[in-house]
């Protein structure tokens, strides 16, 4: 990681969001030394079965940012998330920033634009986005250096995003107790997550690690921050010296007994356009199923 600015010194404020519904834990990160601020996977509220979208997690968000006189700079995915709908551009509309995503969209782009069979008018470009980070990119957050590191399996798109003595995971990572993310969707590999989570757990062993998800294993409170000496220490997938060869047949024989993500339908079409909901030739919000293909 030499290559890399890290600065243990600088410590972020992290004020972290439980969305219920999915499980997914946003973030606010300030800088200590100004009002500037990062948001990390926003969430978008759908009553899927009603065909409704809602704002009341992003707007917590935002009332947080506004009562304490915050600037929005950027509005961060770690990846296209499958189980919940981005509320960036929502956000960004009412507070502004920009938002970021790894390079490798493009790739989800490319997959799921023909998954739900798109057309030639959705770009497969990225252009959607205001950014998208390449690993090693660095950009400010205020007077903050934050970077990305390219960390790919669970989606070819997953980006760490360091920030001082604060790193944000996305899903390649859970809670010690919760193990890993899965690695079965379109673009996703075994062997590239155990990879990528070996670059994260070289980050010094005191640096804060923040989850994107936690699901509260074996009826414990949910929890998000731990640490890397912690995940090295205890992770039950990774932890103590598992080899690659011993986490990818596990991972494999454990992803082939889950179920697809209850709003992975939605999730992707959504979240693929940087959080902007698909319309019909009226311009009409509407979302497809697609039949025996996912």
């Amino acid at each position: 990681m030499t290559n890399y600015p890290l600065n243990m010194d600088l410590k972020p404020e992290v004020t972290a969001f439980f969305d219920p519904a999915t499980n997914t834990i946003s973030y606010v990160v300030k800088d200590p030394a100004s009002n500037s601020c990062a948001v990390v996977d926003s969430v978008m509220d759908i009553d899927y079965a009603a065909g409704r979208i809602t704002y009341e997690h992003a707007d917590e968000i935002i009332d947080h940012i506004k009562r304490n006189d915050l600037k929005l700079e950027w509005l961060i995915e770690t990846h296209v998330h499958a189980d919940h709908l981005s509320a960036a551009p929502y956000i960004q509309e009412k507070l502004g920033g920009k938002i970021g995503i790894g390079e490798n969209i493009t790739i989800v782009q490319d997959t799921f634009g023909k998954v739900f069979n798109e057309g030639t008018e959705f770009q497969r470009d990225g252009s959607q986005f205001d950014a998208l980070f390449k690993d090693g990119d660095t950009y400010e957050v205020g007077s903050m250096k934050a970077f990305a590191l390219h960390t790919p399996g669970h989606t070819p798109a997953c980006m760490t995003h360091v920030i001082g003595d604060a790193t944000f995971v996305g899903d390649t990572l859970f809670m010690p107790d919760g193990g890993s993310a899965r690695a079965d969707f379109p673009g996703g590999d075994a062997g590239e997550l155990y990879d990528s989570i070996q670059r994260v757990l070289a980050l010094p062993e005191e640096m804060r690690l923040f989850m994107c998800h936690d699901y509260g294993p074996n009826g414990r409170d949910i929890e998000w921050e731990t640490t890397v000496g912690d995940e090295k220490a205890h992770n039950i997938h990774v932890g103590n010296g598992t080899s690659k060869q011993e986490f990818v047949a596990m991972r494999e024989a454990r992803d082939a007994t889950l179920d697809m993500p209850t709003l992975i339908i939605p999730s992707l079409q959504v979240n693929m356009r940087a959080g902007e909901v698909p319309c019909d030739a009226d311009g009409n919000p509407m979302l497809k199923v697609p039949v025996n293909v996912l």
